[in-house]
């Protein structure tokens, strides 16, 4: 009993201290470990296989739009990251250069990727000639390095992996067709398949990817309160294009420069997975995205025929991800380790039960039991995992939607950002000078501008002037 009391008292309360909870939480789930290298994480098999079914669930989307994947080297010269000014600014502290190859110092120094647009362009100058090459469609999968000051498992690494789509196009119009469309698919996958809801809209030039013209994003809320940038897409106009001369012949044999788009999705993801939706006893992962459905757990299963009716129960259980927990520990401590873990439901199976021909299913969000005919099994196994899914988004949305609230006039604002966490609704002038001082002042960042905008007021909510558009603020991880 000391042992399975220990197991579960080494995750600290996520009300006591969020962020102890969160490490607590990445540790004991065997999902990361430290590197000896300062801010890289270790993937671990649970976490890993998480990343894994992520990519699965997405690279099947972005193909069914038309996307084909390349993969591009992870080190880009200096002289081609100058090309495009807005870009290398913006990464410039963030980046990590290569001196030396061997003991030899080189002749010009390589980046290691922050991000890929520039190979992207190199690459697209050479290959579009006519209107026929477009439109390119192309995503990687890959690592990239950006030297971060601090550090924190899935949310912020020095290396960490990710997808980014980049796209080039004849017209405007069909960039920002891309853009959004990207967006859309990324907001559809974190809400079918992660359970997680987003606020879908447009970043200010603050807050847009250096270099873009416009990038949209999806804002998730997490159980404490803060907001986590999940998902971007970026239309980059034809300003890269000019940079790096991506130019087409056009069905008027005239010259023209490509429109381009990029979008990315990264292992931040899973961050927002384990802070939507775990609680004091570790991961809840949605059925749909954990690597194990369901755990068998045999009850005294040093009893004849028990391991092996436990065994027959995950063939029987085949369109499911099932594993069977037949190690020496204890039935108490397979729970907390199932639960620990977030495995979406076990199933209970003892000499009693084989007698009776049921089981003991338990959810592992709602921790609710309940004893099914094994006649039954595929058909309760499947409605319970689907129901799951589905409580878990509307208790995720039900959460964002009463910790969103709306502010009027600036002093209401300081007062809900100073008491209340969350999303704040409030109306916005569109200077940067009023974005600047909200963030001073309050530690409130700009999130997005909706694209379902309200106008809550006429004026914006720190200077008094006209407001252009509905802004949802809040701090942010």
């Amino acid at each position: 009993m000391a042992k399975e009391k220990k197991l579960v008292e080494a995750i600290t309360s996520m009300d006591e201290d969020f962020a102890q909870w969160y490490t607590d939480v990445v540790k004991k789930a065997e999902l990361v470990d430290y590197s000896s290298v300062r801010g890289c994480m270790i993937l671990r098999p649970n976490g890993y296989a998480l990343w894994e079914n992520i990519q699965k669930e997405l690279d099947k989307r972005f193909k069914d739009t038309g996307v084909e994947n390349v993969y591009m080297p992870m080190f880009i010269p200096e002289s081609l990251l100058q090309k495009e000014k807005d870009h290398v600014e913006g990464f410039a502290p963030e980046v990590a250069w290569v001196t030396h190859g061997g003991l030899e110092p080189l002749q010009e120094r390589l980046c290691v990727r922050p991000t890929s647009e520039t190979l992207f362009c190199d690459l697209y100058s050479n290959i579009i000639q006519s209107y026929r090459d477009l439109p390119k469609l192309y995503n990687q999968w890959c690592s990239v390095v950006r030297w971060e000051k601090t550090s924190r498992p899935f949310l912020r690494s020095v290396e960490f992996l990710w997808q980014e789509g980049h796209t080039a196009h004849a017209t405007a119009e069909d960039a920002e067709e891309r853009t959004i469309q990207m967006l859309n698919v990324y907001a559809d996958f974190c809400e079918q398949i992660l359970a997680i809801p987003m606020i879908k809209g447009k970043k200010t030039d603050k807050e847009k990817f250096a270099g873009a013209m416009a990038t949209y994003t999806i804002e998730a809320l997490m159980h404490d309160g803060k907001a986590l940038q999940s998902g971007t897409s970026h239309n980059f106009g034809d300003g890269f294009a000019k940079a790096f001369d991506i130019q087409y012949t056009d069905k008027e044999n005239k010259l023209q420069y490509v429109h381009q788009t990029s979008w990315g999705l990264s292992t931040r993801i899973i961050g927002a997975i384990i802070m939507v939706h775990g609680d004091d006893s570790g991961l809840v992962l949605p059925p749909r995205i954990a690597p194990i459905q369901v755990m068998v757990i045999p009850i005294a299963q040093h009893k004849e025929g028990v391991l092996e009716k436990a065994a027959e129960l995950k063939d029987k259980l085949g369109a499911f991800r099932v594993k069977v927990d037949d190690t020496d520990k204890s039935p108490g401590w397979k729970f907390s380790e199932q639960e620990m873990r977030g495995i979406p439901i076990r199933i209970e199976i003892g000499p009693k039960d084989m007698e009776a021909n049921q089981a003991v299913i338990v959810r592992r969000d709602t921790r609710e039991k309940v004893v099914v005919s094994l006649d039954d099994l595929e058909k309760e196994v499947e409605q319970i995992l689907n129901t799951m899914q589905n409580d878990m988004l509307e208790r995720a949305r039900v959460h964002r939607d009463t910790h969103t609230s709306v502010a009027a006039d600036y002093e209401a604002f300081k007062e809900v950002i100073a008491t209340k966490p969350g999303f704040v609704k409030a109306m916005w002038c569109g200077d940067k000078e009023c974005e600047d001082k909200i963030k001073e002042e309050t530690g409130a960042t700009s999130r997005c501008m909706p694209f379902e905008q309200e106008e809550i007021t006429e004026t914006c909510v720190c200077c008094g002037k006209k407001a252009k558009s509905m802004v949802y603020w809040g701090k942010a991880y």
